[in-house]
C-alpha cells in the first residue's frame, strides 16, 4: 500500500472528530509527468471527474470545483467520515474549492482562476457555461493559452444537442446494450458499467494531453469537444461488421464472434473463459490439441467452420465434459498455454485485488479516510521509469481547500475570503475536528 500509513479500522463518522493528523496522504516519491500543470476542473459524477483523476494522478494539480451542493457522488454509499467511497475513488489527490456558480463574484473568481490554468474541463449539457458566464469564448478571452475540454452525450452541434445523456441512455443509443442483450438470447438490461462515462474520460484525457503538446509548440490554447457517443462508436471494435453491406467468406468466423468464447468449468466448481473461437479456422485444431480431443478433427460434423457452426452446441459440449475432469483454472490453463491458447478465471473484483498479482504491481491503494483508517481504491495502470504516477494525496471535503488556493493562486487577504465566506459567495461542509 504506497505511501499510506494506517492505524486500525476506520470509525469515525462524520461530524464527529474524525480527522487523524498522524494519517499520511498516499503520495508518490517524485513529481509525475504533468508536473506544473494545473487544471480547473468543473465536472460531476465520472466522466469528467475520472478524466481529471487521470491527470491528477500524472502529476497536475487538479482544482475541483463543486457548486454548494456538492458533486452528486458524496451523497452515495458506502460511506465513511462523511465521505463516500465513490467519490474517494474519482477524486483523491484533487483540491476542492466550493464556489456559487450563480453569483456574478463567483463566476469572476472562476474566471481569475482559469487564468492561473493550463486546462479547464467541464460536462455540463451544451449552454451551460455559456448561460452562467463560463463560456469557452469568455474563458479564451481572459485566458487564451488554455485547453478548455467539454464532455457532453452528443456534442455541442447537432439535432440531438439538448438531449439529456447518460452513460445508460448513450449505451442504449449507440447499440452496446443491444449487442449484450443479442448474446444474451434477447435479455436487454443495463450494463451496470458506466462505459459510456468511462471510455470519454479516456478520449478526452488523450485530447487534453495532444493538445498540450500541441500549445508547447504554437503557444495557443485549444477548444475540445468530445461526445459520449461518438466515443461509444470509436471504441465499437465491431462497428465496422455491424457497417459491412458485402458478402461475408462463410469459411470465416465475423469480427472473431468473441461473444461465442466458451465458458467451462473446472472439477472444483469454478470457471474460465478461453480466449479464442473454437470453430474458427486455425484455433479449432489448437482447441482439440489442447483438449486431448483429436479424434474430432475428422468428425464430419466438424470439418470446416460452417459444420462447426451448425453443430457448436455439441462441439461446446465435448469442451465442457473435458473440463470438469480437470482439478481447476490453473490446470486447465497449464493444458492450453501449450497450444497458444489464453485462460482466465471468473472472479470478483474483491477476488483478484486480494492476488499476489495485485500486491505485486500495486494495483490497490489505500487512501486515507480522514479518520483512523483507509479506504482501498484501484491505483492508476502507468509505470514511468522516470517519474512516478499514481494516487496521491487525500480525499477532500467541499470547500477545503478554499481559503489556500484563492490565497495562493489569486492572492485573496483574509479579510477578502471572509466577505466571501459572509455572502455565501465561497462555501464548505468541513467536519469538525
Amino acid at each position: 500500500m504506497r505511501g499510506c500509513k494506517v492505524r486500525g479500522p476506520g470509525v469515525g463518522r462524520y461530524g464527529a472528530s474524525v480527522i487523524d493528523e498522524g494519517v499520511e496522504p498516499s503520495r508518490p516519491a517524485r513529481p509525475g509527468p504533468l508536473h506544473g500543470v494545473r487544471v480547473l476542473d468543473l465536472t460531476r459524477v465520472l466522466s469528467g471527474p475520472h478524466c481529471t483523476r487521470m491527470l491528477c494522478d500524472l502529476g497536475a494539480d487538479v482544482i475541483k470545483v463543486e457548486p454548494p451542493d456538492g458533486d452528486l457522488t458524496r451523497f452515495t454509499n458506502p460511506r465513511i467520515n462523511g465521505l463516500a467511497s465513490y467519490f474517494i475513488q474519482q477524486n483523491t489527490g484533487k483540491r476542492n474549492i466550493s464556489v456559487d456558480m450563480t453569483n456574478p463574484d463567483g463566476v469572476e473568481l472562476l474566471l481569475r482562476l482559469a487564468n492561473r490554468c493550463d486546462v479547464l474541463v467541464e460536462n455540463f449539457r451544451p449552454g451551460v457555461m455559456e448561460r452562467m458566464g463560463l463560456g469557452h469564448e469568455t474563458v479564451a478571452a481572459r485566458a487564451p493559452s488554455i485547453v478548455y475540454a467539454s464532455i457532453t452525450g452528443y456534442g455541442r452541434s447537432g439535432p440531438w444537442v439538448h438531449r439529456r445523456a447518460y452513460a445508460p441512455v448513450v449505451g442504449a443509443e449507440t447499440g452496446i446494450t443491444r449487442m449484450q442483450g443479442d448474446a444474451r438470447d434477447g435479455a436487454y438490461v443495463n450494463d451496470p458499467w458506466s462505459h459510456a462515462d468511462l471510455y470519454t474520460s479516456l478520449e478526452c484525457a488523450t485530447a487534453i494531453l495532444a493538445a498540450l503538446f500541441q500549445r508547447e509548440r504554437t503557444g495557443r490554447g485549444e477548444r475540445i469537444d468530445v461526445s459520449m457517443a461518438q466515443t461509444m462508436l470509436y471504441v465499437n471494435e465491431h462497428a465496422h461488421d455491424q457497417l459491412w453491406d458485402g458478402p461475408v467468406d462463410p469459411a470465416w468466423i465475423r469480427s472473431f464472434g468473441a461473444g461465442a468464447y466458451p465458458v467451462l468449468t473446472a472439477a472444483n466448481g469454478e470457471q474460465v473463459i478461453i480466449s479464442g473461437h473454437p470453430a474458427e479456422r486455425g484455433a479449432f485444431e489448437l482447441f482439440m490439441r489442447g483438449m486431448s480431443l483429436t479424434h474430432l478433427v475428422d468428425d464430419p460434423r466438424f470439418v470446416d467452420v460452417p459444420t462447426r457452426l451448425a453443430n457448436f452446441d455439441v462441439l461446446v459440449q465435448y469442451m465442457r465434459d473435458w473440463a470438469i475432469r480437470i482439478a481447476d483454472p490453473e490446470a486447465i490453463e497449464a493444458a492450453l498455454a501449450e497450444h497458444g491458447l489464453a485462460t482466465g478465471t471468473i472472479r470478483t473484483t474483491r477476488e483478484l485485488c486480494d492476488t499476489d498479482w495485485a500486491g505485486d504491481r500495486g494495483a490497490v491503494v489505500a487512501v486515507s479516510d480522514r479518520g483512523h483508517g483507509a479506504v482501498r481504491v484501484p491505483d492508476s495502470p502507468w509505470r514511468f521509469a522516470g517519474s512516478d504516477t499514481g494516487v496521491r494525496g487525500t480525499p477532500r471535503y467541499r470547500g477545503e481547500d478554499n481559503r489556500a488556493v484563492l490565497a495562493e493562486l489569486l492572492s485573496l487577504s483574509d479579510d477578502e475570503l471572509a466577505d466571501l465566506e459572509a455572502r455565501r459567495v465561497l462555501v464548505s461542509r468541513v467536519p469538525a475536528r
